[in-house]
């Protein structure tokens, strides 16, 4: 009978024994009574290895393979922009990709549009992946992103429709708050009184000036003029023309026309708003507009890859269009006044620009406080030197009495 190998190596080791110690014990080979031999054979012989359908040993590791290369077709400098564009994106290509045809604001922000934008592919980078007939799962990062966005016809159209939708409300709602300002701001000094008596007394204290001259009978001036009144200085002190007209108001009972600048409180506001930059937002509302109705008529025909877009895109648009009207109408309503605050102080509209205009008044108006305050703290200072000569004066006449009791 053939032993089981552990068995066998105990005979060899029994054996080798025998062979080298002739002093050793002997036994006889027949197993005792008390040996089940078919129970030594199932504990302790040695398990055979089991094998796999293909005859092959199983629980064997497989040699680790190296990874499938990864197949670069776009540039290498701009593929790593792109990776690292869509680090800050998070979410996987199809998520993102649904996210912009559904012109979902929840999920993309118009920073990652315009990332999305500036990373689109060009029109020979979209050749190469059309030749590309490999797995697509052996591309790098970018050539995958490059795929998923070329799902879409026309996709750099779609994402700029999608950052002008995002920006929409915002930029009507800042346009908006612009025209307002001028509009409010025109009103404002058009309907002033105050200002008005103040640019006739302007007029009469120029007239008597230039008495006797050409310029002395004149019926208006020019708006510049009015940052001469604080150059134009008195033949003594330091007095200006200025504290001058001030001095005159507060001292004739017309103390009220002092604070005449509470009249313009959208002035000074109105200075940082140029009529070029409005005519520039609002032909970017108008053209933006424009374009996304291109987008929508031509999304029409994609079939189901743009049906969400382009449902989305009709909603925009009907809400859009009436908050593009609506500006659009304000927008010549302030160049209506612009124009008429211009004429309201004898000056050309295209040679005198709302801000110039506007600049020029805030300039006057800081200039007649700061005389009005120079004025307070003179006269201030006046009254105190006047009460410290009574004191003084009325000192000396109670010690020269207090004398005169002596003696």
């Amino acid at each position: 009978m053939l032993l089981p190998p552990c068995i066998r190596y105990l005979c060899i080791c029994i054996g080798a024994v025998h062979k080298f110690n002739p002093f050793s014990l002997s036994f006889d080979p027949v197993a005792p009574p008390e040996f089940d031999v078919s129970e030594i054979e199932t504990l302790f012989s040695a398990a055979a290895p089991k094998t796999d359908s293909s005859g092959g040993k199983t629980g064997a590791k497989k040699p680790a393979g190296s990874k499938p290369v990864k197949v670069q077709l776009i540039d290498l400098k701009r593929a790593y922009n792109v990776e690292i564009m869509l680090t800050k994106v998070k979410m996987p290509l199809p998520d993102m990709m649904a996210a912009a045809l559904a012109m979902d604001e929840t999920i993309l922000d118009a920073d990652q549009v315009e990332n999305l934008i500036k990373f689109c592919p060009k029109k020979e980078e979209m050749e190469l992946l059309k030749g590309y007939t490999g797995d697509p799962e052996n591309l790098g990062k970018c050539e995958q992103f490059f795929l998923e966005l070329m799902k879409a016809p026309r996709v750099e159209s779609k994402l700029r429709v999608f950052l002008f939708k995002i920006q929409f409300n915002s930029q009507v709602s800042d346009f908006r708050k612009s025209l307002n300002i001028v509009n409010s701001a025109c009103q404002e000094v058009r309907n002033s009184h105050k200002l008005k008596d103040i640019m006739q007394r302007i007029l009469y204290l120029g007239n008597k000036l230039n008495e006797g001259t050409a310029r002395g009978s004149a019926v208006g001036f020019k708006l510049d003029s009015l940052s001469k009144l604080a150059d134009t200085r008195a033949s003594i002190g330091r007095m200006t023309l200025m504290h001058y007209l001030c001095k005159l108001l507060d001292k004739n009972d017309r103390s009220d026309l002092l604070d005449f600048h509470k009249d313009f409180i959208n002035l000074e506001a109105s200075t940082k708003i140029q009529l070029k930059t409005l005519a520039e937002e609002m032909q970017s509302i108008i053209k933006g507009l424009e374009k996304v109705k291109q987008e929508l008529a031509a999304s029409e025909n994609d079939g189901p890859v743009s049906a969400i877009f382009h449902k989305t895109l009709k909603e925009f648009v009907g809400a859009a269009e009436s908050e593009v009207a609506s500006v659009t109408n304000l927008y010549a309503v302030a160049g209506r006044n612009a124009d008429t605050l211009a004429l309201y102080f004898g000056e050309d509209p295209t040679k005198c620009p709302l801000e110039q205009v506007t600049a020029t008044l805030l300039n006057f108006v800081r200039l007649f406080q700061r005389a009005h305050e120079e004025n307070c703290k003179q006269a201030e200072l006046e009254k105190k030197k006047a009460q410290k000569e009574a004191d003084e004066e009325n000192a000396k006449s109670i010690k020269q009495a207090k004398n005169e009791v002596q003696d």
